[in-house]
């Protein structure tokens, strides 16, 4: 199966690509600029320079199977730069992915993204943006997994979850990035998660277990 990582710089795309090389998964590692291909060498995954903000078709020439869309503007940035990656970017990714006939679209997003309203008025254009992109890929037609993770951290993952398509949302509630990337792996082809929104935090289950109740 062939895999596009779009945003495999970040913290949670590196993990990912890492998981699915070892897995002999054939992986296209999407990055912004030529300075971040190297890193992508030890794994002997093929790097592809492509602008989120600009032109995908180089990374989509390589005729993915399934798409995972793991970009992200950064918790520093402004409203502009959050409108043109997460939610303008998103709507790139998933419109290619309909031209080439994508197999799977696996998105993630955040959790509070259905309610943006509520959230802290700093925080509102970041939660707005990803609701906007989540629909659009709800109405895309794709075949599509929604992962919505609470506040990441670098804590090494447990392999344990709570998943749920609808969780309480607190800003204290949080999953580590090894387990957001271990249920990214899951997903790309579980076909029990089909069309599904998914809520998650570190908890007590098993994170294969969990995945596979729903």
């Amino acid at each position: 199966m062939k895999v596009l990582i779009i945003g495999a710089n970040g913290k949670v795309g590196k993990k990912v690509v890492t998981i699915l090389a070892k897995q002999q998964h054939e992986v296209i590692a999407m990055v912004r600029n030529e300075a971040q291909c190297a890193q992508f060498e030890k794994p002997h995954v093929p790097p592809v320079v492509s602008d989120l903000e600009k032109d995908l078709s180089p990374a989509f020439a390589h005729k993915p199977d399934v798409v995972v869309f793991t970009a992200g503007s950064g918790a520093h940035t402004g409203p502009d730069k959050t409108l043109a990656v997460d939610l303008q970017g998103a709507k790139k990714a998933i419109d290619e992915s309909v031209r080439h006939k994508v197999g799977r679209f696996v998105m993630v997003s955040a959790l509070g993204t259905n309610r943006p309203s509520e959230m802290p008025d700093n925080m509102r254009h970041y939660y707005t943006a990803k609701s906007e992109a989540d629909q659009l890929l709800v109405q895309s037609g794709l075949d599509y997994t929604i992962l919505r993770p609470g506040r990441l951290t670098d804590e090494p993952g447990k392999g344990n979850v709570e998943v749920a398509e609808n969780l309480a949302f607190d800003k204290q509630n949080t999953i580590s990035r090894d387990n957001v990337a271990g249920a990214i792996t899951y997903a790309i082809d579980a076909s029990n998660l089909n069309k599904k929104v998914i809520e998650m935090l570190d908890g007590p289950t098993p994170l294969n277990k969990a995945m596979t109740s729903l």
